[in-house]
């Protein structure tokens, strides 16, 4: 039997992340020690209560600890725009039969890595609050870490500015705690994203799966397609399914080309505040510090999906 990977999830669901949940339980590779929630797409009220009804839906019984409300020095801005007034909107959700932990994302995720005997790798798919807010106030663990995979950034585009991208944006700050820990990392930035699309026919084959998970995410997928074929008509149709990126470079890093890259976060620009400055043609030839993608083989992306999806209730 193939050994599972130890990881802790955290996301702001949050339609992608929602599929990213599916992804990563319903393929059968991850030891998912804990969900914690990052406010984002929507409040971490919102975001929190959608994860559990994601996590009731498929059936996974995993810690989930509530992190943080907003951004360590900013305003919290969110992406109902493209989820809705839920963070969810589309698909008929059960009422979830999970809770949240007593304790904070960051005590959480304190108390797993302390107890692990072997290192966890962290994927967030949200805004980086809870992670840099760990790493400031837990330093100590930071060996405990094996990677970081992350959905966020771009190398030559962004969606909240001409050049920052939404994660990053929201959290600049943390994004820079984060960039420059010297925990290795895997950033899934636009540039790869914008290519992991999800088009109808696609959403088709999602529903005749038939089971619950399944029509839940061509439901989900319904919904957020609105916001794509409307402002993103440059996609053809497709709708670009950011979050599971994350998961499934760790599936199957081969369908995904990468290079490493020395990144940095700006947090000061006036027309730059939260671009992920990637050197990509290593100009300034300093040591990467991150595996950058930027492609992705889409067919093999969907495929994973749907057999993820196959094997949830």
């Amino acid at each position: 039997m193939t050994k599972k990977i130890p990881v802790i999830i955290d996301c702001d669901p949050g339609h992608d992340d929602a599929l990213m949940l599916m992804l990563a339980f319903g393929n059968g590779l991850f030891d998912v020690k804990a969900v914690t929630i990052s406010a984002g797409n929507q409040t971490q009220e919102k975001t929190l209560n959608n994860a559990l009804k994601i996590l009731t839906l498929i059936g996974a019984h995993v810690p989930v600890y509530r992190g943080a409300e907003k951004p360590m020095f900013r305003q919290l801005i969110t992406a109902d725009y493209v989820h809705g007034e839920t963070g969810l909107d589309g698909p008929s959700l059960p009422k979830a039969t999970l809770t949240a932990q007593p304790v904070t994302a960051c005590e959480g995720i304190a108390e797993i890595l302390t107890r692990a005997t072997e290192k966890v790798t962290l994927v967030p798919t949200g805004p980086l609050t809870n992670i840099a807010i760990f790493l400031l106030a837990y330093p100590h663990l930071k060996n405990k870490i094996e990677r970081i995979s992350l959905m966020g950034g771009g190398i030559f585009r962004g969606n909240m500015t001409p050049l920052a991208e939404f994660n990053i944006f929201a959290d600049p700050e943390a994004a820079a705690v984060v960039f420059s820990s010297g925990i290795p990392i895997t950033m899934c930035g636009l540039d790869v994203t914008h290519k992991a699309l999800v088009f109808q026919k696609d959403i088709d084959a999602l529903r005749k799966i038939g089971n619950k998970s399944a029509a839940a995410a061509a439901d989900l997928m319904d919904f957020f397609s609105i916001f794509y074929r409307k402002h993103r008509s440059e996609l053809d149709g497709g709708a670009a399914l950011h979050d599971p990126c994350a998961i499934a470079w760790l599936i199957n890093p081969d369908i995904f080309r990468t290079k490493p890259c020395y990144v940095a976060v700006e947090t000061k620009g006036e027309l730059t505040r939260g671009t992920t400055v990637v050197d990509f043609y290593n100009v300034l030839e300093m040591e990467p510090n991150a595996e950058v993608a930027y492609d992705i083989q889409r067919d093999e992306y969907i495929t994973m999906i749907l057999n993820a999806v196959q094997n949830l209730p």
